[in-house]
């Protein structure tokens, strides 16, 4: 799921906060300063001042949009912002103070003390947000997609993002051969491995993508060139995000389509479906918060288990094992044990037994590598502490740890084995579009009762297409009923 750049005064609503944070320690500074006492707020008059000030800065903020452009102007348009800022909040507190005729209320010396300090603690607080914003910002990576004719063009537009957030993993000219040579110094050299190196042509591509950790592709191909519908599919059936050149627009009605900028190029950006950077701040807010709760949990868990575990299978108490992310991305989960130390070996022979067909996920009716799990000579089928773990779900509680590292979410869906990945067709590679989750659409949905994995693939899609965060609230909500009631759960 591709996150859409906020539009309007929106997207600055941090430096606004911060704004509004700093105008109130100004203000409590400049009573301070004129009155020798701390808090202005219990005097009624400048008590009225303090909630007329406030109000008249948000409302500034947001009618003029004074943060207009704070990430990219240099430091005296900063200043000259900021100064433009501060005296139109202290001509709407004039114009209050006049309309009112309170003026005689309050010290002149004060009000002018309070726009003095919000203009220079504003204006350092800007400028401190601004350098934040830039040395955090989440990079990009970029997988260009062009002709012959174009890339040497492509490339060093993208080059020329004065964000440098963007991050080319590989470049793909698919009207001709041109496998090995390089754009160096805004020219094509062959055979040469200095500069960006074009890594695949139009029969390799496909597969180039697969093996790359990619979170979009750079889609620069004129409309006449053969197969261009086939390869724009083909990227959108992969689940990636596509940013077309403005001038290939193709209208894609079930996706969401945004027009951005990709170094001086205008793209229009197609994804199957766009999240606000509001709405990605408060899903990671959440997960924070669940990560950091979740992960005390687990701790206690662990604590509690940890002897049973290994008195039944001596071993680490953590079972880690490699799967893949958002956008191909490969991390390190995190479970409590509950197979025995040669499970992953034993895998191969038990593959019949598979009740997902195809081999794209692994479930058994009766697993005998989990931990406690055995046949008795008359053919019953006993469990253990690995199977009750299992049921309660305890086991997976350790990956609040990888939601806390942001690998994961809460909400998402399930991370695939490397094997599993490998065996995808490209629509099935939409699901990982989007975060994995500690449980989603399939956990709630019947879980083990569900063996078709198209079926998995189906609520995958639909929680990316239909995504919010009241969604998201609602699936943990049905996830706790899952675990209590052990539905679906193995």
């Amino acid at each position: 799921m591709y996150k859409r750049s906020v539009q309007g005064w929106a997207k600055h609503w941090d430096f606004i906060t911060a704004d509004i944070i700093v105008l109130v320690f100004s203000f409590f500074l400049a009573y301070f300063v004129r009155h020798g006492v701390v808090n202005p707020l219990t005097n009624e008059a400048y008590r009225t001042l303090f909630f007329v000030v406030l109000l008249a800065d948000l409302v500034v903020s947001i009618a003029f949009n004074t943060f207009s452009g704070v990430l990219k102007t240099g430091y005296l348009k900063l200043f000259w912002s900021s100064c433009k800022h501060v005296l139109a909040v202290l001509m709407v507190n004039t114009l209050f103070t006049f309309m009112m005729q309170t003026g005689e209320n309050y010290s002149r010396i004060m009000v002018f003390l309070t726009a003095f300090f919000h203009l220079f603690l504003g204006y350092c607080t800007r400028m401190i947000l601004r350098n934040t914003h830039t040395s955090y910002q989440q990079e990009r990576s970029i997988f260009l997609v062009t002709t012959s004719e174009s890339v040497a063009d492509a490339v060093n537009s993208i080059r020329q993002d004065i964000s440098k957030s963007i991050r080319l993993v590989g470049i793909a000219v698919i009207d001709k051969n041109m496998v090995g040579s390089a754009v160096v110094d805004g020219g094509i050299r062959e055979n040469c491995t200095e500069g960006d190196t074009i890594t695949a042509d139009r029969n390799t591509v496909l597969d180039a993508l697969t093996r790359e950790w990619v979170d979009g592709v750079f889609f620069r191909v004129p409309r006449n060139i053969p197969d261009y519908e086939k390869f724009f599919s083909a990227f959108m059936e992969m689940g990636l995000t596509i940013h077309v050149d403005i001038g290939n627009i193709s209208t894609y009605s079930e996706q969401k389509q945004a027009i951005e900028k990709i170094g001086r190029s205008v793209v229009l950006t197609t994804a199957i479906n766009t999240i606000s950077g509001m709405s990605a701040f408060l899903k990671r807010a959440m997960d924070i918060l669940g990560g950091i709760v979740g992960s005390i949990i687990a701790l206690l868990i662990m604590l509690i288990f940890a002897i049973p575990v290994k008195a039944a299978s001596p071993g680490p108490l953590l079972y880690t094992s490699e799967r893949i992310g958002l956008n191909g991305k490969r991390f390190r989960m995190y479970k409590i044990r509950t197979m025995y130390l040669d499970a992953d070996k034993r895998k191969a022979e038990l593959m019949e037994q598979n009740r997902v067909k195809d081999g794209m996920m692994f479930k058994l009716d009766w697993d005998p590598r989990i931990i406690g799990n055995r046949m008795l000579p008359d053919g019953t089928k006993k469990t253990g502490i690995g199977e009750f773990l299992r049921k309660t779900s305890l086991d997976e509680f350790p990956q609040f740890f990888n939601v806390f590292m942001a690998q994961m979410s809460l909400v998402g869906t399930r991370p695939p084995t490397p094997d599993e990945w490998e065996k995808y067709e490209l629509h099935h590679r939409a699901r990982m579009s989007t975060k994995p989750g500690i449980t989603g659409m399939w956990q709630v949905s019947g879980r083990s009762d569900i063996t078709d994995f198209e079926q998995v693939v189906k609520l995958d899609t639909n929680y990316i297409t239909n995504w919010s965060l009241g969604l998201d609230i609602r699936i943990l909500l049905r996830t706790i009923l899952v675990i209590f009631t052990h539905k679906g759960a193995m």
